[in-house]
């Protein structure tokens, strides 16, 4: 039976929506999987009550602390050991659950990540990363996309090899292509650190590195599955997709008329996606339900603060298929002689 961790008091809207989430979930998680909410019992129960829930797959273990979004992300860790957050950190370190997710505060998220479930031995730092929609119905992955700003170049390949083992075991793609994000496709294009890279990756033969990736291609999964960049440029791609959604959901019902007027100037990203339903559902922050911690000893997925019920629900479902898939244990074997020389 697989157990899947949620904090029911994180995000904007917690708890109602973490619980309506969860319900939500109960009709598209497996037989055998069991929520856990942590957070205000008396609340929880109030709320499953409203939705009519009495299933014995949503169990609830009682907190009553709250890492608020303004909290010092460290400092809450020792002040708030009752809370949802932490005390779900803790049972994810000690096996009582196989994953653990929420809404809550990145930061805490992270300190909760590095201080409680601990780096994968042999990797620099951990990454997040979401996935990617491609046309047809497929998936691919970019990391990172928030946390290391400033990354290195030997962090940057070490992403590569993150990213093309979470594709194999999550995304079941056989032998997945790894490019690097660049403002051109040739090799000895890009600045100092995508130069030099480059040249990391392409001497790294435990993955299918492909090459340099023009952000005009990574939609289309012409090129490559796994985007390789650093947290800031990852962190803009990822928030120019969320507002390409939000453009493309207010304007098709409306004004076909100026969808039309953008189409040339957007075309390159990706033939003809304006009609690929799809591809724009998969787009959206509540269907992907968030990012995921690669490179930590544990299972772990921090959504997206304003997270609606349908966010929370994808959470679930995301972290079930990324428990499944024992990510965690090919990344520590591939890691396994690996000695870290940068902190």
């Amino acid at each position: 039976m697989l157990r899947i961790g949620i904090d029911a008091m994180g995000g904007d809207y917690a708890p109602d929506v973490v619980v309506e989430g969860a319900v939500m979930a109960l009709k598209r998680i497996k037989g055998d999987s069991q929520i856990v909410l942590f957070g205000d019992e008396g609340r929880i129960r109030e709320l499953l009550k409203k939705h009519k829930c009495n299933s014995d797959k949503i169990q609830i273990v009682g907190t009553t602390q709250v890492v608020e979004m303004g909290d010092h992300p460290a400092r809450a860790f020792v002040s708030k050991k009752d809370s949802s957050m932490v005390v779900g950190f803790h049972h994810l370190a000690e096996g009582k659950v196989d994953g653990f997710a929420s809404a809550g505060s990145t930061g805490a998220m992270m300190v909760g990540c590095t201080t409680i479930i601990g780096t994968i031995k042999g990797v620099i730092r951990p990454v997040i990363s979401t996935f990617m929609p491609i046309v047809k119905n497929k998936q691919g992955l970019i990391l990172d996309v928030g946390l290391n700003v400033d990354a290195k170049p030997e962090v940057l390949a070490q992403y590569g090899l993150l990213g093309s083992i979470f594709a194999e075991a999550v995304l079941k793609i056989d032998k997945p292509r790894v490019a690097l994000l660049n403002i051109g496709e040739e090799e000895g294009k890009g600045n100092a650190q995508s130069k030099a890279t480059y040249d990391l990756l392409k001497q790294m033969n435990n993955i299918n590195f492909v090459g340099n990736v023009e952000s005009s291609y990574i939609f289309t999964g012409r090129t490559c599955d796994v985007v390789v960049t650093d947290g800031f440029v990852g962190n803009v791609i990822l928030k120019m997709a969320e507002a390409m959604y939000r453009i493309n959901k207010r304007l098709r019902p409306t004004r076909p008329w100026l969808l039309q007027l953008l189409r040339p100037i957007l075309e390159p990203m990706c033939e003809k996606l304006y009609y690929h339903e799809n591809f724009w559902n998969a787009i959206n922050y509540e269907s992907i339900g968030g990012t995921i911690v690669i490179g930590v000893n544990k299972p772990v997925i921090i959504g997206h603060g304003g997270s609606s019920a349908k966010a929370i629900s994808s959470m679930i479902v995301a972290m079930e298929r990324n428990i499944e898939s024992g990510v965690c244990d090919k990344i520590r074997e591939a890691f396994k002689d690996v000695e870290v020389s940068e902190q």
